[in-house]
């Protein structure tokens, strides 16, 4: 496994990271995953040279942080463990976000909910400082908090040693900018794969230039980019992955553009001695401006074969024939 400065925390944590989303299980990912076998998962993303846990409140509504907190207990100091705050249900603080899972989120940035959230957090996880906490997203009007107020609320609960390090997620460049004026950022989370490249236009390579830490989510499009989901793979109702909004590419017509565009790839899985999964992983790692790549998973066996493409290094001209066979599928039909 590689590690990399997660950006100047002083922190180095491994470039694949394990996103804990799943773990929380809810409607959205279809049947729920058992507790016992997601701290089997963590112990083998760990055992496997992993070190940087992503997880949130919102993920099964707390669920995920109490998975995470049972597995990590006796490991504690192996692991950068990540959360985050900003997503609200409790009451209608802050402003409306989406239903979810039979709730009503709100964003909601304000110091007081952020105080109650570190604190259900640390609880939650069994532990007494987060080492990375992060906004889940922006704050929106007609509820916004400054971001100066955000940032000097967070700065408080460093200074007060319950938590090490500030991330950012989903924000724009603009908002990213501004929240460095106000204080360290360490990291930022975003969206980004090979079939999701819009962060290159400015996200990238500002962080890069700033020496700020990316986390990358959906990289493997919530499995899609594994070569594993075929033709005939059926969704629950309301499952996430069939939202055509937020993931086209899961539509029949363009999941068998990703299929053939895998396929073709059947040459540097044979060079590399690896899976699709590692090969592509590798790919989105050894972007300009990418450091860490976050990696759901449900099973030991997922995590353990993803982490290995945190060791994959391409060849230059293997990396950018990968890029040229992305570009040339071009965008997803809808």
């Amino acid at each position: 496994m590689e590690y990399r400065p997660l950006g100047q925390s002083g922190m180095n944590a491994s470039v694949v990271a394990l996103g804990a989303w799943v773990i929380g299980g809810g409607a959205v990912w279809g049947p729920n995953p058992d507790d016992a076998e997601s701290i089997a998962t963590i112990h083998a993303a760990i055992d496997a040279g992993i070190n940087l846990i992503d997880t949130a409140p919102a993920y099964g509504f707390g669920r995920s942080e109490e998975v995470v907190g049972k597995a990590i207990k006796d490991r504690r100091d192996r692991v950068i463990l990540a959360t985050k705050c900003g997503l609200w249900w409790d009451d209608n603080r802050g402003s409306y976000f989406t239903e979810f899972d039979g709730r009503t989120l709100y964003r909601s940035l304000r110091p007081d909910t952020i105080r109650i959230e570190v604190e259900r957090s640390l609880k939650r996880l069994q532990v007494d400082c987060i080492d990375l906490y992060q906004t889940h997203w922006p704050s929106v009007a007609p509820d916004k908090t400054p971001i100066r107020d955000t940032m000097a609320t967070l700065l408080q609960l460093r200074d007060q040693g319950k938590i090490r390090a500030i991330g950012v997620s989903n924000v724009s460049l603009d908002e990213l900018q501004e929240n460095c004026e106000h204080g360290p950022v360490a990291s930022n989370q975003f969206r980004y794969s090979m079939l999701y490249r819009a962060p290159e236009a400015d996200i990238l390579p500002h962080c890069r230039r700033n020496d700020i830490a990316t986390l990358t989510y959906m990289s493997l499009e919530q499995g899609l980019l594994t070569g594993k989901v075929g033709m005939d793979r059926q969704f629950s109702p309301g499952e996430f992955r069939t939202n055509e909004a937020w993931n086209p590419w899961y539509l029949p017509q363009n999941r068998r553009r990703v299929l053939d565009l895998l396929a073709g790839w059947k040459p540097l899985t044979e060079k590399y001695r690896c899976t699709v999964a590692q090969l592509v992983v590798a790919w989105t790692a050894a972007q300009e401006g990418v450091t860490h790549v976050l990696a759901g998973a449900r099973r030991p066996a997922q995590i353990q074969e993803t982490a290995a493409g945190g060791s994959l290094n391409l060849e230059a001209e293997d990396l950018a024939k990968m890029r040229a066979d992305v570009v040339t599928m071009g965008e997803p039909a809808r």
